[in-house]
């Protein structure tokens, strides 16, 4: 199900789907954030990035490793009740890795502020407006219950932005087909030492550090 997730220094995290690619497949591993945990600060502090990013995403990673390898003896067994079985952990583990890969690179220390260029025309044609595109995200993004993402995407076949949202760490693409662009993480451990139980001080946070830059690079790679 799962081979191996593009670097965070990408401009977009893919999933390479065959499963003869587990047998030589290469380990995944924890991405370097392309800023300092403190960074984000005050809208994301250090304390939350350092757990979130070394403790968090480093656990999907070892999980994902460790399923993998048992995937791929149940491969080699041709056990189809294990493969079956580990299928959770497999979108679980591979979700977080994927969803947090993305994450990383969607904000930024110099983000914040509004879109240009194609992503600004493409989000004024789906929503109406940029401020009704935020509240529509934030809106979906504080309604999720429980843990999850609020997600843009791109839908392929429309050729048209869309909202959605996710539950736990199930990953945009591979459970609707839409193209991932921005993903706000809902999670408790991404803002509760911050924001206590307050998710709408969080989103509203969050919009300070959006890296518009990188939203419009994958909007342009995946049209």
């Amino acid at each position: 199900m799962l081979c191996r997730l593009a670097s965070a220094g990408r401009s977009s995290a893919k999933l390479i789907a065959p499963l003869g690619c587990l047998v030589s497949r290469q380990k995944h591993t924890l991405p370097d954030l392309p800023y300092d945990y403190g960074a984000l600060e005050p809208h994301i502090n250090a304390e939350i990035m350092q757990l979130h990013h070394s403790k968090h995403h480093a656990t999907y990673v070892n999980n994902l490793n460790v399923t993998e390898e048992k995937y791929k003896e149940a491969l080699a067994k041709g056990d189809v009740t294990a493969q079956v079985s580990l299928q959770p952990a497999l979108k679980f583990n591979g979700g977080g890795h994927i969803n947090h890969t993305i994450f990383w690179t969607n904000l930024s220390p110099n983000g914040g502020g509004e879109p240009k260029g194609e992503l600004m025309e493409a989000i004024k044609r789906d929503f109406g407006s940029f401020e009704n595109f935020k509240e529509k995200l934030t809106a979906v993004s504080v309604g999720v219950q429980g843990s999850g993402w609020g997600w843009l995407g791109y839908n392929k076949e429309q050729r048209r932005l869309q909202i959605a949202a996710c539950a736990n760490q199930d990953p945009l693409q591979g459970t609707t087909g839409l193209i991932p662009l921005l993903g706000i993480d809902v999670w408790e451990h991404a803002y509760y030492l911050q924001y206590k139980n307050v998710r709408p001080d969080y989103l509203k946070a969050i919009w300070n550090v959006i890296n518009w830059e990188n939203v419009s690079s994958r909007y342009a790679a995946c049209k």
